[in-house]
């Protein structure tokens, strides 16, 4: 006979973001079974309990955009104090001399980092391959399946480089047949469907500008035909738009729609530099927005307009994007930014904690095209991140939720994904971290060296 799956009560936290389970919640193998009120107790016995009696339980984080192999790029000195055109084409000599080891390791370090500030999803849009990077996503399906995180994992493309007028240079560019095989072969490798899914690709031309109509234009059809998502970069900056209104005749996000992206397929990395119809247009058709705070500040990009794109429709979610313009994958302090920056663009009482977190969670679950994260409510998956108020930082702090942000939580005590632990105490379970710096840093400076 079959045994019975195990229970679990993550009994009684000191704080929860969602009321409904304040008392805790209880899971069973990789769901939540039941969400306990407040004072309450698990409606059937349980066979164990963790006591969270000094931790603010939420939902595991979910990171809606990234570029791991940036990590490696961390500031970079000749990339300092740049906006985004010149900041890219003075890192795009680097990165094109990436070693798939190199990948590895920078992957790596951005899952776990990510994953010690209580994110549990994991989304990345790798674009740079070289002919050392052939099996770019391959790696990294197989470093998100060791240490145990959800991975939405982006095929970039880049096919219009130098020689035709793009920004990077023709050694990471690839010809659109290569590219859409290799999409397709990745999908029947990888792509997991239904709840509880572990690993996902998406479709992700790096930028509208950096390939060819005709990839945006297949892109497209080959996500429809097989049912995954698309994603690329939109409205970041001014630049962008004079260079789409140049190249293009018309605005980026008109493009988008020309090219058969205007969806509720895509998600968007950035989003800001829309108009009043252009929100409209977004929110209409459910196309998600990956926010970037910290991101937008650092290269001077602007201000994402997150209420206006929530209120018309879109999904919107949180995203620390890459480390060589965050400098960091901490999603965590990604949303004291998004705070921060929502207060400056609004006002404090529009823009609260708990809106954050919303984005951190529900609303970067749906930017993903999921319903089964995000949420701490029977039947979601048992994908938790747990914080304890014990630093300096947290002392005098009355209100526990709305301390992780106005305080500054970098680091989750505890985290879950699927129902297993992946993080306790701080550290990621079964990983030496040291030795992982260690490698990492001297694949940086192995990196710099090859220039």
């Amino acid at each position: 006979m079959p045994q019975p799956i195990q229970t679990l009560w993550i009994r009684r936290p000191l704080a929860c973001s969602d009321p409904d389970a304040a008392g805790g919640v209880v899971v069973q193998g990789d769901r939540i079974l039941e969400a306990v009120p407040d004072g309450g107790s698990p409606a059937m016995p349980v066979d164990s309990v963790f006591d969270a009696s000094r931790h603010v339980l939420l939902p595991g984080l979910v990171n809606t955009h990234h570029h791991f192999y940036q990590t490696l790029t961390r500031a970079y000195s000749p990339a300092l104090n740049k906006e985004l055109f010149p900041w890219l084409t003075t890192l795009y000599e680097v990165w094109a001399n990436l070693t798939e080891e190199q990948l590895a390791l920078a992957s790596e370090l951005a899952m776990v980092e990510l994953l010690m500030s209580g994110c549990t999803t994991v989304a990345d849009h790798h674009y740079v391959f070289s002919g050392a990077l052939a099996n770019a996503i391959d790696v990294q399906v197989d470093t998100a399946r060791r240490l145990g995180v959800r991975a939405a994992l982006t095929r970039g493309s880049m096919s219009v480089g130098r020689d035709d007028g793009g920004l990077p240079p023709q050694s990471v560019v690839q010809d659109e047949t290569t590219i859409l095989d290799e999409s397709a072969r990745l999908i029947d490798a990888y792509h997991q469907r239904g709840e509880g899914a572990m690993v996902s690709i998406a479709l992700a031309p790096c930028s509208p500008f950096s390939v060819s109509r005709e990839l945006m234009q297949e892109s497209a059809r080959l996500a429809e035909a097989r049912d995954v998502r698309l994603h690329t970069h939109l409205a970041e900056t001014e630049d962008e738009t004079n260079y789409c209104l140049k190249l293009f005749g018309m605005r980026p996000l008109d493009y988008l729609e020309a090219t058969g992206w205007l969806s509720d397929r895509t998600w968007l990395a950035h989003g800001i530099h829309f108009d009043d119809e252009e929100v409209a247009r977004l929110g209409a058709a459910g196309t998600g927005i990956a926010h970037c705070p910290s991101s937008n500040m650092v290269l001077g990009s602007g201000m994402c307009r997150t209420l206006e794109l929530e209120a018309a429709g879109c999904p919107v979610g949180l995203a620390v994007d890459g480390s060589a313009s965050n400098d960091h994958s901490n999603l965590a302090k990604e949303m004291r930014q998004a705070l921060l920056l929502g207060r400056l663009r609004y006002s404090p009482s529009r823009v609260t904690h708990d809106d954050v977190i919303r984005w951190a969670t529900a609303g970067s679950a749906r930017c993903l095209g999921r319903d089964d994260i995000g949420r701490l409510a029977p039947g979601r998956q048992a994908d938790l991140a747990l914080f304890t108020l014990d630093e300096a930082r947290f002392s005098g702090a009355e209100n526990p939720v709305a301390a992780l942000l106005l305080c500054g939580a970098h680091r989750a005590d505890r985290v879950m994904v699927a129902g297993e632990w992946r993080v306790s105490d701080g550290q990621p379970v079964g990983l030496d971290l040291a030795a992982l710096l260690a490698r990492h840093d001297a694949a940086a400076a192995e990196l710099r060296r090859a220039l």
